[in-house]
């Protein structure tokens, strides 16, 4: 996963919905609330078969840093979205902790999310978020870093999957939500959340598929992308 300024290391999490799933149950996101289910591809057909409505996307992809094109089109992304207010109400941390960056993706999910989500009183999450509610991005990151709890618990998740955990490895994960009608795409690596334009809770799944498609034309030749939706359950 991306390079960190720490030089701390987790293990990195498998996309697996049901490790992300069990992650966030054990830390306060109750159970029968919502759950990550997998995207198995981008065109309508299967985006319909996702389980509705969906509250946030979380996409993992080769992070190629020294990639030309891809650099390029990232600092478009920057400039493009710096020429739009960002809502105040956007939940984003910096990522300082070498393959943190899927913990720190269901941070942003939830951390975007706790209006719609009951956490459970006095859980991991709950106190987290609390704790954390009026710190900057970089503050944000310094208490995770320094966050043993956490560091346990996504221990134990990274030690859950089907393949055997590695710390080198060379993907990242990003998350996609959407804050007062704004899709944004939030990326620990990144130094603020990028506001991708006009979106919806109805088409939010639908406007993260657009923007992960022009992710795997930059990298045509990989397979290593995989996405999962967070969905409230029924």
């Amino acid at each position: 996963m991306a390079a960190a300024s720490s030089k701390k290391r987790w293990l990195p999490l498998e996309a697996n919905p049901d490790v992300m799933n069990q992650f966030v149950w054990g830390l306060g996101v109750p159970e029968g609330e919502v759950e990550f289910n997998d995207v198995y591809g981008l065109d309508e057909e299967l985006l319909e078969m996702v389980p509705k409505p969906v509250l946030a996307v979380l996409l993992l992809y080769p992070y190629t840093s020294q990639n030309e094109a891809e650099k390029k089109a990232e600092e478009e992304e920057v400039k493009e979205s710096q020429k739009k207010e960002v809502s105040e109400k956007v939940y984003f941390l910096k990522q300082t902790v070498g393959n943190a960056c899927g913990t720190i993706g269901l941070l942003h999910a939830i951390g975007n999310l706790t209006s719609e989500i009951k956490l459970v009183e006095g859980s991991y999450l709950d106190r987290f978020f609390k704790s954390t509610a009026n710190m900057d991005p970089f503050e944000r990151a310094v208490f995770l870093e320094k966050d043993v709890e956490m560091e346990d618990a996504h221990s134990v998740a990274a030690t859950a999957g089907d393949t055997e955990a590695s710390s080198n490895v060379d993907e990242h994960y990003i998350c996609f939500t959407c804050v007062d009608g704004k899709l944004y795409q939030l990326d620990g690596m990144k130094s603020q959340p990028l506001c991708l334009g006009p979106s919806s809770p109805t088409s939010l799944l639908q406007d993260a598929a657009a923007v992960i498609k022009a992710f795997i034309e930059r990298n045509p030749d990989s397979v290593n992308f995989n996405v999962m939706a967070l969905s409230k359950k029924a």
